[in-house]
């Protein structure tokens, strides 16, 4: 199997989560970190989606790994799923399936993993039933003058536009009708894709005479009979939407939005009184919050609340959907993430992508 050999992704159990999520990060394939004694034999897994479940509970990231192990008793898959080293595919699958796992740790007699299997390697992956929409439509005015004559997701970033980086992701996951949303130049962006079948894809355009926002802009597109992904045009990220997808329907949501940590560092020492009297110091902390992503799941029903050339900003969808008690979630994302705003934010893009454990 072309992949790090297991000992590449196992932690102790005194590592920290942000170890752990270096370790799921080396090999996003199998989507595991292996929790392993001093004799590398197997103690636990810690998946993804424990990670995003301690994020959503506010557990620091450097905390470490056991503090997630409360969070996993409670899930469906308090401990890991394995099988024998020496078992035949059909077996394999037959584990997998039963125990509704996407990865499994092969453990020779002796309980030390050998290997791991994944069900994408067992089961042939068709193409994802969801068709995605890009909003490639802004100025990006904070970008100039590098978008005087070039839509800001039609920037290069190592090379290659950063809006190509996009379509090729949502068709390595399995997602190949794609609409576009464009308003300012969309010949650069037309021009480039054209239909999209050298790119894999088959892409559409909708221009907006003027900004609607990402929420109006959806107005402007036939209500759609699957889920919809809409990503902005400018997020440069390695979120798996195969999982992100999953996330969704097995939470039955409406809407699904991803999610980003995102701390500020307070540079004085923080003063907690009760009345006059102090109770609490603390000394420069930094203070965690959730921000959007910019990457959504909409089933059908979300047209619902758009109105064909309204005006509308995702943030006010969202409000109309709570307002009418719909089923709205978050998406923790703890995967490389960047909305590339502002120069500093296409400096780091640059940087990032040339990084060789990041541009895989």
């Amino acid at each position: 199997m072309n992949r790090p050999q297991p000992a590449t992704f196992s932690v102790r159990p005194d590592a920290s989560i942000h170890d752990v999520i270096e370790c799921i990060d080396r090999s996003r394939l199998i989507g595991l970190a292996l929790i392993v004694d001093d004799e590398e034999r197997l103690v636990n897994t810690i998946s993804d989606g424990d990670v995003r479940r301690g994020i959503l509970a506010g557990i620091s990231l450097d905390a470490p790994v056991a503090e997630l192990l409360p969070i996993k008793a409670t899930t469906p898959h308090p401990t890991p799923t394995t099988a024998p080293s020496t078992s035949e595919p059909g077996a394999l699958l037959h584990i997998m399936q039963e125990n509704a796992v996407r990865s499994a740790p092969l453990v020779d007699g002796e309980g030390r993993v050998v290997d791991v299997v994944t069900l994408q390697e067992l089961l042939p992956q068709p193409s994802v039933p969801v068709h995605a929409v890009i909003m490639a439509g802004g100025f990006g005015r904070r970008l100039l003058p590098f978008t005087e004559e070039l839509p800001k997701p039609m920037l290069s970033v190592d090379g290659r536009p950063l809006l190509e980086r996009i379509v090729d992701q949502l068709r390595d996951s399995g997602i190949r009708q794609i609409n576009m949303t464009t308003h300012f130049k969309p010949e650069k962006i037309v021009d480039h894709f054209g239909d999209g079948q050298a790119f894999g894809v088959d892409i559409t355009y909708v221009n907006e005479d003027r900004p609607l926002g990402t929420g109006g802009a959806l107005g402007l597109m036939p209500v759609p009979g699957e889920t919809t992904l809409v990503i902005n045009g400018d997020v440069l990220t390695q979120v798996d939407f195969r999982t992100m997808l999953m996330y969704h329907r097995s939470h039955e949501a409406d809407m699904t939005v991803a999610v980003s940590q995102y701390g500020i560092a307070v540079p004085y020492g923080v003063v907690e009184c009760e009345g006059p009297a102090i109770c609490r110091l603390k000394e420069k902390p930094q203070v965690n919050f959730l921000v959007n992503a910019g990457i959504y799941l909409l089933e059908p029903s979300v047209y619902g609340f758009v109105t064909s050339g309204e005006p509308l900003q995702m943030t006010d969808l969202i409000t109309r959907l709570l307002d009418a008690d719909r089923s709205v979630i978050s998406f923790p994302i703890f995967e490389q993430w960047l909305d590339i705003g502002q120069h500093a934010d296409y400096a780091r893009a640059q940087t990032l992508l040339a990084e060789p454990d990041d541009a895989s």
